[in-house]
């Protein structure tokens, strides 16, 4: 059984190392969690009886191979890129109530050139304190140390993008000779699938894994199947990059697309039967299906 949170994540690969089997179980009922509340034995119970049921089968990542290696530097690029958005708000609401004059030689440029042009904002003759320059000294001040973050949060993103991409070229290079899959796409696609794909019994696990596996929601003569949406999001999101990549480049994705739309479908619909079939793709080139 695998815990939640950081002990948790280091005690499942301490038992995966012994030989130990884990499973992932999911969260429990939230009618039963609400009749008879949240405690440590009793979620170790409810685990358990969901293991020795059958209910929780999913074998949990090893988290010991290169797919680790890559949800870290993921997990730092996002928080880069996050950072570095950040920033870039900052230092725009602040050029909106700065000095008109400052705003107007501003205005027009692009994002890289303002972003260099703030980092060389100095003016070390005007009042640091009191008079009339100490706003504007303050709003050089700001600029520049912003638009020096934004700079270094850049190099941060450039840095683990080559770690990401050098990663993909030497332990999948296969997903990226398919249309519409790049580097960042691939290593999120090998996060959700792991250092352990065998895990993975069939193609039709990894779309519910990757939450496009159709839910019926039929009633009736009326035959209907809902969007899922359950499963990793990234990878859902992943997904759907690919599909809106191939509708616009790949001729095979656009004849499917118009023959589908004269057979009266909405483009959701295309969309979600694209994302179901590059699922597939996905599943076979990662876990190559063995003799």
């Amino acid at each position: 059984m695998e815990g939640t949170g950081s002990f948790g994540a280091a005690l499942s690969c301490y038992l995966l190392a012994q030989g130990v089997d884990v499973f992932d179980v999911n969260r429990f009922d939230r009618t039963d969690r609400r009749r008879r509340g949240k405690s440590d034995p009793l979620d170790a119970e409810n685990a358990a009886r969901a293991v020795l049921s059958g209910r929780a089968r999913a074998q949990a990542k090893t988290g010991d191979g290169p797919v680790e290696i890559a949800r870290m530097y993921k997990l730092a690029k996002d928080s880069a890129v996050k950072a570095r958005t950040q920033a870039i708000n900052q230092l725009k609401a602040v050029l909106v109530r700065a000095d008109p004059q400052l705003r107007e030689e501003l205005a027009g440029l692009g994002n890289a050139e303002l972003f260099r042009t703030c980092a060389g904002l100095v003016d070390d003759s005007l009042n640091h304190e009191t008079g009339e320059g100490a706003v504007l000294h303050a709003t050089h001040v700001t600029l520049g140390l912003l638009a020096r973050r934004i700079r270094q949060l850049s190099e941060e993103v450039k840095d683990l993008e080559g770690c990401l991409t050098r990663l993909v070229e030497r332990h999948a290079p296969q997903l990226l000779e398919v249309v519409g899959i790049g580097p960042d796409t691939a290593v999120t696609l090998r996060i959700t699938v792991g250092d352990d794909p065998e895990r993975l019994g069939s193609e039709a696990s990894f779309a519910a894994l990757c939450g496009v596996s159709p839910v019926e929601r039929s009633s009736g003569s009326r035959q209907y199947r809902r969007l899922n949406r359950g499963g990793d999001r990234q990878a859902n999101a992943a997904l759907h990059r690919i599909v809106q990549t191939r509708l616009r480049v790949d001729p095979r994705t656009q004849d499917y697309y118009e023959r589908r739309s004269k057979e009266g479908k909405t483009r959701r619909e295309i969309v979600r039967s694209l994302k179901r079939y590059a699922a597939r793709e996905v599943f076979h080139l990662v876990r190559p299906v063995q003799s």
